[in-house]
């Protein structure tokens, strides 16, 4: 038996998790951590989609992108490839030249987007890297977070031609998965409003 994987059903599987996760966390906020860790997936997966351009050498750190055209050109054997991180990937699906690469429409932030979804990063790395302490996360403003980073997916995602999805199945579980997670953190964020 194998898990069959490819760079599309990672981005949907993890758009998927955090509609999942989505359902419970009005009941238990430690759902919080795993919307988070699965939600900077997401996010990350369809920055990949959007930067790969058949060969996927955008979404590389820049060191591997030049070891891999050198190699390309001296017909050397090819490096290990290394995803770019989180961040670096944001700066280039919202650069002037990369983010525009093969007709790509830019992301262009809007008023909070820009801060969260950075802020979605600093909150993963802090579960994913959990140091011994003690910490209290105040999830009221979390809705806002998760809504603006969901607005990142389905520019990249769908809104705009910048990803070329291969499995229309893979694309219909994302685009599912993301309205349930943004109607879900809409409600949420109404209910967080009233309760406080």
């Amino acid at each position: 038996m194998y898990l069959r994987t490819d760079e599309e059903a990672e981005a949907a599987n993890a758009m998927e998790m955090v509609a999942r996760f989505t359902e419970g966390v009005e009941d238990d906020p430690r759902l919080w951590r795993w919307i988070i860790i699965a939600l900077h997936n997401a996010v990350q997966g369809v920055m990949v989609l959007s930067l790969r351009h058949g060969n996927g050498l955008l979404a590389l750190t820049d060191e591997c992108f030049k070891e891999w055209m050198s190699a390309h050109e001296n017909r050397t054997p090819y490096p290990e490839e290394r995803l770019d991180g989180y961040l670096n990937l944001y700066k280039k699906v919202k650069h002037r030249e990369t983010g525009q690469i093969g007709g790509n429409q830019r992301f262009t932030p809007k008023g909070s987007e820009g801060k969260n979804i950075k802020r979605l990063n600093g909150f993963r790395n802090e579960f994913i890297h959990f140091t011994p302490k003690g910490w209290s996360l105040e999830v009221d403003g979390l809705p806002q977070i998760c809504l603006d980073c969901a607005r990142l997916i389905s520019f990249l995602g769908w809104e705009t031609q910048n990803v070329f999805w291969h499995s229309e199945d893979s694309r219909s579980v994302a685009q599912e998965a993301h309205n349930k997670f943004v109607a879900a953190m809409q409600r949420l964020q109404a209910h967080y409003e009233q309760a406080g």
